[in-house]
């Protein structure tokens, strides 16, 4: 189904707002209540054009497309169980019983489904009410976008991002010249591009900035009935990541700063005056601190301004106030080299002075279950406890706060050793604990209003367990008092199980093994409506280079006291700087990612279909399906 939300565009904030609503099969998901806090997944397939092709050994390329599919393993496994969780409230609810669902109750569950007419109210529980999934194909202009600009830009013109569009535009041509597409002075070992890179870049800021709408405009779309279209929450699953990268120094995989830039568009379109950004990748986000530390400077030097005036004239607009938390490991890429304006800056702590927000926080080996949530969680807590004391500083709770979560998953326990190789890890549950205990301060200050977006994490282990737990810590199910979440869910043996699940002989669906548990056959439906068909070889050039028009700019001061630009090369160790830049193979201080293994995914979204729990193990549930035109051959 082809679904246009809200039936207009979103305020200019991106050239394309239609998006694909991930339905159940039967028709629409019903609104949830009021009492429940709404979830919002988006996705955006454009994020898989940004493909290696210096050579076609893939094998040591971490950040790849693949890493996208892993991530909708996890959330389809999500919400899988918390479909079953929320079919068994139904049945608690209606009949008083345990919500076991018997034989019987499967046999009338499966007549009331063959008699469903789409979009009926009584169906609502066969799909989480307060979960939503968009396929958007929003994206960009990163030439002519007021918040990519305002981070981005400079005031002698948009140079990087002009020059970045160029070096995707001509990346072809400069392989076969001089076998390299990465200018001189950009580490070529941790980033690439090709000429459909930029549309990846722009599908995803497109994607963050419309999650950033939706979540901010979530009580404008009402209904006649009180229901909404919008959310309180979303979680953006989105590539290539951001938090390295700062005004103009692209590093570690980042090209743009999603996080930022959703920040700044906040700001400029919504009036968003205070942002909080919690980082827990396992590497410090030195451009979004450097960025953050930029913004700051800007409007504590207004407010300054201000009070010396002769008058005492206020600004005619207050600034945006950032506060950056980061959980990460200091041996790691961007301070495994010991340099010490790196090591300084991923230890800042600073609260208040200068008009600075920051809190850095180092990862640290654990041994036990209980060492780590008896004694390290409540130290990594600090993160939230000082964006607590920034609010209330700065105005307490308001409808001008929101809250980010830079969402990187390669501290999970299953991360590639090769990545995490200094033992600072966290417990796959850490992403469910850390989700909801955010989820309490956005309750708290910012009404709800929580937008995490993918950064890092590349094993398919860590993707598909930390993206199960994320989304399990962000989904509210109505009716729940209590936290509904079994922490098994992803334990080693049901990860393996999603692993073997979810891989796919060329030219055949997902094979299921016989007699699969019921949430297993459930998350391979579900998959099967969020996964498109791979996208073919990059095309030959950009698809969008609109010349500069009218800037949103912001006074530039180069190398500010926050997180000096030069980050290095995110080779994780000195002993490669002088490897050969087509890739990282056989060096003790490089990656050794699994090899990128051919795909071939059937389309599912030329039936626009979706999906319902089933009933029981021993009763097959019909399918639905909503054929929008006929599927392809």
């Amino acid at each position: 189904m082809h679904t246009e939300i809200g039936g207009h565009k979103q305020g200019g904030a991106v050239d394309v707002s239609t998006r694909d609503l991930v339905v159940p099969e039967g028709g629409p998901l019903p609104e949830s209540s009021r009492s429940s806090k709404r979830t919002a997944v988006y996705l955006q397939d454009d994020c898989l054009k940004h493909r290696y092709i210096r050579s076609k050994d893939t094998s040591g390329i971490v950040e790849r497309p693949e890493r996208l599919r892993a991530v909708k393993v996890g959330l389809s496994a999500a919400i899988a169980h918390a479909g079953e969780v929320s079919a068994k409230h139904t049945a608690r609810r209606n009949d008083g019983t345990t919500g076991e669902i018997t034989s019987t109750e499967a046999d009338t569950l499966v007549s009331a489904l063959e008699r469903m007419n789409i979009g009926q109210a009584q169906d609502q529980q066969l799909w989480p009410s307060s979960v939503t999934f968009y396929r958007t194909a929003a994206k960009v202009d990163l030439l002519n976008h007021p918040a990519v600009k305002y981070v981005h830009g400079d005031v002698d013109g948009d140079v990087y991002l002009e020059n970045l569009t160029a070096w995707a535009r001509n990346s072809q041509e400069n392989i076969q010249k001089k076998g390299l597409e990465i200018p001189d002075g950009i580490p070529p070992l941790d980033l690439y591009l090709c000429p459909t890179s930029i549309d990846a870049i722009q599908g995803a800021v497109g994607a963050v900035c419309e999650a950033v709408d939706n979540v901010l405009t979530s009580d404008a779309h009402s209904h006649p009935e009180g229901g909404s279209k919008g959310c309180e929450r979303a979680f953006v699953a989105i590539r290539p990541p951001g938090h390295h990268c700062g005004e103009d120094t692209p590093s570690g995989f980042c090209f743009v700063n999603n996080v930022v830039i959703g920040a700044a568009h906040a700001h400029l379109k919504h009036n968003i005056k205070r942002v909080i950004i919690l980082d827990i990748d396992l590497h410090h986000g030195n451009g979004t601190q450097s960025l953050a530390w930029q913004i700051n400077e800007e409007t504590y030097l207004k407010s300054l301004e201000s009070e010396g005036s002769q008058n005492n004239v206020p600004p005619t607009q207050s600034g945006l106030q950032i506060y950056y938390g980061s959980l990460h490991d200091i041996l790691s890429y961007p301070c495994e080299d010991g340099k010490l304006h790196m090591v300084q800056a991923a230890s800042t702590s600073i609260h208040g002075p200068h008009g600075q927000h920051v809190e850095n926080i180092h990862l640290q080996q654990y041994d036990s279950s209980e060492h780590f949530w008896g004694t390290l969680y409540p130290k990594y807590l600090n993160l939230i406890h000082r964006a607590k004391d920034f609010l209330d500083r700065t105005g307490g709770p308001g409808d001008d706060v929101l809250i980010f979560i830079s969402c990187g998953f390669d501290a999970c326990e299953h991360e590639y050793p090769s990545m995490s190789r200094h033992g600072r890890r966290v417990p796959v549950s850490f992403y469910h604990r850390f989700t909801r205990d955010t989820r309490s301060l956005a309750d708290q200050y910012a009404r709800g209003r929580l937008v995490s977006v993918l950064e890092g994490g590349y094993s398919d282990k860590a993707l598909i367990s930390g993206a199960m737990a994320h989304v399990c810590g962000l989904v509210e199910l109505e009716g729940e008092d209590r936290d509904w979440v079994d922490q098994e869910w992803w334990n080693t043996e049901n990860i393996s199980k999603l692993e073997k699940v979810i891989k796919v002989r060329k030219g055949l669906r997902p094979s299921v093994p016989s007699a699969p548990e019921d949430w297993l056959s459930r998350t391979v439906e579900i998959l099967a409506t969020l996964d498109p068909k791979p996208t073919s070889s990059p095309a030959s050039s950009c698809s969008s280079r609109a010349p500069p028009t009218v800037r949103t700019l912001r006074k530039r001061k180069k190398d500010p006291g926050g997180t000096p630009s030069d980050s290095g090369s995110m080779t994780l160790s000195g002993s490669t700087k002088n490897t050969p830049s087509s890739v990282l193979e056989g060096s003790s201080g490089g990656y050794s990612p699994r090899p990128e293994t051919e795909t071939k995914i059937e389309d599912s979204s030329t039936q626009r279909t979706a999906f319902v729990a089933s009933a029981s193990s021993r009763k097959k549930l019909p399918r639905v399906i909503l054929h929008v035109r006929p599927p392809a051959t």
